[in-house]
């Protein structure tokens, strides 16, 4: 039986399901400390046990993004906030090379809110 973590990933059509599987990939092994949870029933990927970034689907778009949970804190030309308090996502799209450069830059961003 699959846990609904893994669930989650699978039950996505393709490409959206690759560029989401390669994305959790990525950021599990961007630092050993990174570990991912299922909370409100999402995959949330915490540092520390702080929760730092999530991958989900746009609801209107219907395109994966990358939430970051400290989004506030982070400037980046390309991060949206729309409706939400803190949060910023990265939408992306699962048709085109990921742009890894950007993608890099605000997770690094991120890590640097979680690591000083």
């Amino acid at each position: 039986m699959l846990r609904p973590i893994d669930n989650y990933f699978l039950q996505h059509s393709e490409p959206t399901q690759s560029c989401l599987q390669f994305l959790r990939g990525h950021i599990l092994k961007l630092d050993a400390n990174i570990t991912e949870e299922w909370k409100y029933g999402m995959p949330v990927f915490c540092y520390k046990r702080k929760m730092m970034c999530y991958l989900w689907i746009h609801k209107k778009l219907h395109q994966p993004y990358l939430g970051i949970v400290a989004g506030k804190q982070i400037n980046h030309p390309d991060l949206i906030i729309e409706k939400r308090a803190k949060m910023k996502i990265l939408l992306l799209d699962p048709n085109e090379d990921l742009p890894m450069d950007k993608i890099n830059t605000i997770l690094n961003q991120v890590l640097a809110i979680y690591t000083h």
